[in-house]
C-alpha cells in the first residue's frame, strides 16, 4: 500500500455494460468509479479507485492506472455485468438487468485508503452497506454518495426500486448527496426537485447534486442554483449522473458550490457525447464554461 494522500477516492465495482437505445447495441466499460474518476483525474486531481471486477477485466485496471489513477482492486469470480436499455432519447428512462455481480466492498478494502473526499458509487444495494458508510464518516474526509446504489434492487436478474430502510442512517453520514430526478422523486415523494433537494438536505448531507434531462439543480446549505446541460449528443449518456458527481466533488474541494456545479455541468455535457469515461481536454470544458455558463444566463439562482 502506497504512503499517499489522496484528493479524492472513489469506492464502488466497475461494471461490464451492454447499452441498448435506439440508435443501437454498445458495450462498454461503466461502473460509477469508473466514469467519476476519470473526471477527477482529468480535472487535475489525485484520484484512487477502491473497486472489485473479474481478472479478466484487468484492461479496466489497466487504463485506470494509464490515466494516473492508483487502483486497488478486489479480484473476483465475476464482474458486475449490466445491460442497460434506453427505449427513448430521454435518459432518464432506462430498464436495466444484472447477470452477475462482484460482491460488497468490505471494510478491509477501504481502510488503508485516505483521501481529503470520499465518494461511493454503485450499483446494487448491497455494494457498499451501512456498516462501511458508517466507517467512512469517521474519517476526516467529506463524504458523499449516489442514492442509485441503494434504491436500486437485484430481484432475478432485474432491477427495481424498493423502500430503502437505511435511508435516515445513511443521509446522516453524508456531506453530499447525489440522486436523479426519477430516484428522488421515488425516495421523496416529491416530483419537484426543489422540494425533494430540501427532503434529502433535512436528513443530513447539506449539498445536494441533483440530475434531470436537461441538467442539474444543486442545493447546497440552503441555496439553489439550476445549471443546464448542452451535450450536442446522446450518444454517451450512460455515465451521466457518475461524471456529474465525480466532477462536483472534485471541484468542490477548491471551489464554491456554485463554481463546482458550473464545471460539474461542463463536463457532464462534453462526457454525454462519448461512450465510455470522460476524456476530454481541460481546454475543451473552459471553452464550454465560457460560452454557456458565463454568459449572464447560467449559472442562475433558482427558488426554492
Amino acid at each position: 500500500m502506497k504512503n499517499q494522500v489522496y484528493d479524492v477516492a472513489y469506492i464502488g465495482n466497475y461494471t461490464k455494460d451492454t447499452i441498448v437505445s435506439p440508435s443501437g447495441v454498445r458495450y462498454v466499460d461503466g461502473g460509477a468509479v469508473n466514469y467519476a474518476a476519470h473526471a477527477g483525474a482529468r480535472l487535475g486531481l489525485k484520484v484512487a479507485v477502491v473497486t472489485r471486477l473479474a481478472r479478466e477485466d484487468q484492461r479496466v485496471v489497466d487504463c485506470l492506472i494509464q490515466a494516473g489513477i492508483d487502483c486497488f482492486p478486489k479480484y473476483t469470480p465475476h464482474s458486475t455485468c449490466v445491460k442497460l436499455e434506453y427505449p427513448t432519447l430521454d435518459p432518464d428512462q432506462r430498464n436495466l438487468y444484472v447477470t452477475s455481480t462482484a460482491g460488497s466492498i468490505s471494510l478491509e478494502q477501504v481502510a488503508p485508503i485516505e483521501a481529503h473526499a470520499l465518494v461511493i458509487g454503485t450499483t446494487l444495494r448491497g455494494e457498499v452497506g451501512l456498516e462501511v458508510v458508517q466507517a467512512l464518516r469517521q474519517r476526516h474526509a467529506i463524504l458523499a454518495a449516489d442514492v442509485q446504489g441503494y434504491v436500486r434492487v437485484l430481484r432475478g436478474q432485474s432491477i427495481v426500486y424498493e423502500p430503502w430502510e437505511e435511508m435516515q442512517a445513511v443521509l446522516g453520514c453524508l456531506d453530499i448527496l447525489k440522486s436523479d430526478a426519477v430516484e428522488a422523486e421515488y425516495l421523496t415523494g416529491a416530483a419537484d426537485i426543489h422540494q425533494a433537494a430540501q427532503i434529502f438536505a433535512a436528513a443530513g448531507p447539506q449539498e445536494i447534486v441533483l440530475t434531470h434531462k436537461d441538467g442539474l439543480l444543486i442545493y447546497a446549505h440552503g441555496e439553489s442554483y439550476e445549471l443546464g446541460f448542452y451535450p450536442q449528443s446522446l450518444a454517451g449518456r450512460s455515465g451521466r449522473g457518475d461524471t456529474c458527481l465525480g466532477s462536483y466533488v472534485a471541484m468542490r474541494l477548491s471551489t464554491s458550490p456554485l463554481e463546482a456545479g458550473v464545471w460539474a455541468a461542463a463536463v457532464t455535457s462534453l462526457k454525454m457525447e462519448t461512450l465510455g469515461p470522460f476524456n476530454r481536454p481541460i481546454g475543451d470544458v473552459e471553452e464550454l464554461i465560457r460560452l454557456r455558463y458565463r454568459n449572464g444566463s447560467s449559472p442562475r439562482p433558482s427558488a426554492a
